[in-house]
């Protein structure tokens, strides 16, 4: 019996420590003004429930405190929007105290230098300095005949194969844009590269905790590598005859330096930077578009009727050019509409350099504000039927895709500069798929919305030729 009583005893101070414990949490962070919401445990906050639950998770938050609520994620006090206003004033703002406020884990990883991380004039010559790389006259001139050639050349044998299509569209990602990249070592250093870099990717989203073991040690270790590779590159290139290589790092290394003043450092969070935005983004896309294609055979009828009539005007070996691109408007139309359904991505963050006051609220200097762009993908005052895969609603309302509350690709100074780059990939993917195969998934497979869109065990399809 005494042994009883000493377990119950143990268990109510064990109770009593951990309510003890949340309220500290919260008083910690109590202030005048600032929204209603929950802080969870000391440092770990609700970062547990956020990745987990993900849309549940706000869904139930906003359901009891509102549009606007307080949190602890990632390490960090934050307040959470889910309003369309709100939300596209904080994206168009940035200099009324807010600047870019991504984890730290994703500073730490993907650079303190990259696009995502930095503001102000710096901000600015990194965005030119992108836009001479993969801006629209580049990719018109320049990267779309290579597109085109290794699309050609990455479809070319899938006939009669169970395809996991998570795995090759990631794969044409990265290949794509690290031959972009670095053209000539690409097939020689691509398959440690790539391991490293796909261990560097899982630490982004994570606790700032650097212990053996945790995915951001995990993270950090792996950028250590991939940029002792990057170093080692540029080093190499620095030592070669001017006008040997013609690829994105050799006019970093060419105009970058002198143009835009970049340091080493700045070009090698650059190169990071085109290879995570345009992988993670790119591939997600081009799944899920294969996905929703197979489940709605009228559109995929649709885009297969657009693709063909480009063919027709081609011989049989014949790249597509930008007057191609251009007439895609169909193509574009699914490109815009799968990410607003798969909400490939899910929010951006913003920190306050000083006391903010938003809605009525005090967002406190030093905190985090995450702007949720799924509650207005699903908006149906902006989408009607938000939930259904509609590619025509971007064709029936030519001014939805420059609609303000539209931010697919991000908003103002903010603006994805790779947006049409992103968008002539999986175009010139779609292109070759549908107009060489059809497809019948084997079904069963689960898809998670959350953190990242992904299928846990591969999107297997079985792939014919047409």
């Amino acid at each position: 019996m005494e042994g009883l009583d000493m377990v119950v005893s143990c268990l109510a101070l064990g109770l009593l420590f951990c309510f003890f414990v949340l309220k500290w949490n919260e008083f910690r962070y109590s202030r005048r003004g600032v929204p209603p919401g929950t802080m969870g445990w000391p440092f770990f906050g609700e970062t547990n429930e956020f990745l987990k639950l993900g849309p549940q998770f706000m869904r139930n938050q906003k359901a009891r405190y509102g549009s606007v609520f307080k949190s602890h994620i990632l390490g960090s006090p934050m307040v959470v929007s889910t309003d369309a206003e709100l939300n596209r004033f904080i994206l168009l703002n940035e200099a009324k105290g807010l600047v870019p406020g991504y984890p730290q884990s994703m500073v730490d990883i993907l650079g303190s230098r990259n696009i995502a991380a930095v503001h102000g004039s710096t901000h600015r010559y990194i965005r030119n300095n992108l836009l001479s790389l993969v801006g629209t006259p580049v990719v018109k001139d320049r990267l779309l005949p290579r597109l085109d050639k290794h699309m050609r050349l990455f479809l070319s044998n899938w006939d009669g194969k169970t395809i996991d299509i998570q795995q090759k569209t990631k794969e044409m990602a990265f290949a794509m844009a690290f031959k972009q990249i670095a053209e000539v070592e690409s097939s020689s250093i691509y398959d440690s590269f790539k391991c490293e870099f796909d261990k560097f990717l899982i630490g982004t989203l994570s606790l700032p905790v650097n212990l053996p073991g945790t995915n951001y040690h995990l993270g950090f270790k792996s950028r250590a590598d991939v940029v002792k590779t990057l170093t080692e590159l540029m080093e190499k290139r620095r030592g070669a005859t001017a006008g040997t290589y013609d690829d994105m790092l050799a006019h970093l290394l060419r105009d970058g330096t002198t143009r835009y003043g970049l340091t080493d450092e700045d070009i090698i969070d650059q190169i990071i930077t085109i290879l995570y935005s345009g992988y993670e983004t790119m591939s997600t896309t081009s799944m899920m578009a294969v996905k929703y294609l197979h489940d709605h055979q009228e559109a995929l009828q649709e885009l297969r009727d657009e693709h063909f009539a480009i063919r027709k005007r081609k011989a049989a070996e014949e790249p597509i050019d930008w007057n191609d691109i251009k007439s895609m408007r169909f193509t574009r139309a699914v490109v815009f509409e799968t990410l607003r359904l798969a909400t490939v991505i899910n929010g951006v963050l913003r920190k306050t350099t000083q006391d903010v006051q938003l809605n009525g609220f005090t967002v406190p200097k030093g905190w985090r504000i995450y702007v949720y762009l799924r509650e207005i993908n699903y908006d149906p005052l902006l989408y009607p039927e938000p939930l259904k895969f509609n590619p025509w609603r971007w064709l029936q309302d030519e001014k939805l895709e420059s609609n303000n509350y539209v931010l697919l690709f991000g908003g103002g100074s903010r603006l994805c500069p790779g947006k049409e780059l992103g968008i002539v990939k999986v175009a010139t993917f779609l292109h070759y798929l549908v107009t060489t195969y059809r497809w019948e998934e084997i079904g069963g497979e689960k898809m998670l919305e959350f953190p990242r869109v992904k299928a846990p065990n591969g999107y297997h399809v079985n792939v014919m030729k047409i």
